[in-house]
């Protein structure tokens, strides 16, 4: 099932992260990343994304198996504060902004949104099934 549920955060992932740059609602390229570090510059666009969407697919993975035992802290709380952690790393590090409190006002709050609803729907499906589990597991 984590599987699953990690396949399909990494694709809506993706697809929203189209969306926001194509929208231009992001001022980044979310396959930047491959320019900056010169990997895969010769390959297509087609592989590019398809790498990313399994990238995407093993970070979600592996929130999705070590987030199931913290079904004790409200997945609403733990959502929205890894959610704007992560969010705010990841733009601050795209954009490459300054320590300055002015540069709060280029995040993009869209990408916070559809980070924080995509967390919280791997962290609520994660504790979903380890309550069953542990449910089955008391029978």
């Amino acid at each position: 099932m984590a599987s699953i549920t990690s396949l399909v955060s990494a694709l809506f992932l993706a697809l929203c992260l189209k969306g926001l740059q194509y929208l231009h609602l992001i001022k980044w390229n979310p396959i930047g990343f491959y320019k900056k570090w010169e990997l895969f510059e010769g390959s297509s666009k087609l592989f590019q994304w398809s790498f990313f969407i399994l990238l995407l697919f093993i970070i979600g993975f592996l929130l999705f198996i070590t987030l199931r035992y913290v079904y004790i802290i409200p997945a609403i709380l733990s959502s929205f504060l890894l959610g704007l952690f992560l969010t705010i790393t990841l733009e601050w590090i795209a954009l490459d902004l300054p320590l300055q409190l002015s540069s709060f006002k280029k995040l993009s709050i869209p990408f916070m949104v559809v980070v924080i609803c995509l967390l919280r729907f791997l962290l609520e499906t994660a504790n979903f099934h380890q309550r069953e589990h542990t449910a089955q597991k008391g029978n």
